[in-house]
C-alpha cells in the first residue's frame, strides 16, 4: 500500500510540475509578443554633447559639426538621456545636465529652450521631424523633459535614425545614442 500512495503522489507532483510549466511558457510567450510589437520604437539611451569643430583643413579652414545640416552650437555636455519615439510620431526624452561647456557661462544652461528633431534617412534623402519649436526650458541644473509629438507625421520607417536636442535657434546641443535591440546599450 505504501508503494502505491507515492506512485500516486509522484503521478500528482509530475502532473502539477507539468501545469505549471505550461503556464509558464504561455506566459512567456504572451511576454515575447508583447516586446516584438515594440520593438517599432526607437529608444535612445545617453547622449553626447556637441563639439562643435571636427578639425582644421590644411588650408587653414575649420571644419564645423554639421549633422544632417544642423549647425553646432558651442561646446555642450550632457549627463543622460533616455528618449523612446513610437511609430505615430509621440516623443518622449529626458534630460540630465545639459549644460554649457566653454566660455564665461561654463556650466550653466545659458537661459536655453531645446527642442528634438527625429532625422529619417540620411543625405539628401534625410527628413526632419521635431517637436514644437518653441522648446522647454532647461533647468538651472541642465535637466529638461519633453513629451510632445513630431512633425510632419513619421514615415512608415525610419532608416539611420539620428536625434538631436537643438535650441529654439535651430543648433544641437547633443546627440542620443540610438538603444538597439541587442541589449549592448
Amino acid at each position: 500500500m505504501h508503494n502505491s500512495n507515492t506512485i500516486i503522489r509522484s503521478g500528482s507532483a509530475v502532473r502539477n510540475i507539468g501545469r505549471v510549466l505550461l503556464i509558464t511558457l504561455i506566459a512567456l510567450v504572451g511576454i515575447g509578443n508583447a516586446f516584438a510589437q515594440d520593438n517599432t520604437d526607437l529608444r535612445f539611451k545617453g547622449a553626447v554633447g556637441v563639439i562643435p569643430v571636427t578639425g582644421v583643413s590644411a588650408t587653414g579652414a575649420v571644419n564645423l559639426n554639421i549633422v544632417r545640416n544642423v549647425n553646432p552650437g558651442a561646446p555642450w555636455r550632457i549627463a543622460a538621456l533616455d528618449a523612446i519615439v513610437t511609430p505615430s510620431g509621440q516623443i518622449k526624452v529626458v534630460g540630465r545636465g545639459l549644460l554649457l561647456a566653454s566660455g564665461n557661462g561654463i556650466g550653466t544652461n545659458a537661459g536655453q529652450s531645446v527642442h528634438a528633431t527625429l532625422f529619417c534617412g540620411s543625405g539628401a534623402s534625410t527628413t526632419a521631424h521635431d517637436s514644437p519649436v518653441s522648446g522647454v526650458p532647461l533647468a538651472a541644473d541642465g535637466d529638461f523633459a519633453i513629451d510632445d509629438v513630431l512633425s510632419p507625421a513619421l514615415p512608415p520607417s525610419c532608416a539611420t535614425p539620428v536625434l538631436l536636442i537643438r535650441n529654439v535657434t535651430g543648433l544641437w546641443f547633443a546627440a542620443g545614442i540610438r538603444k538597439l535591440d541587442n541589449g549592448k546599450n
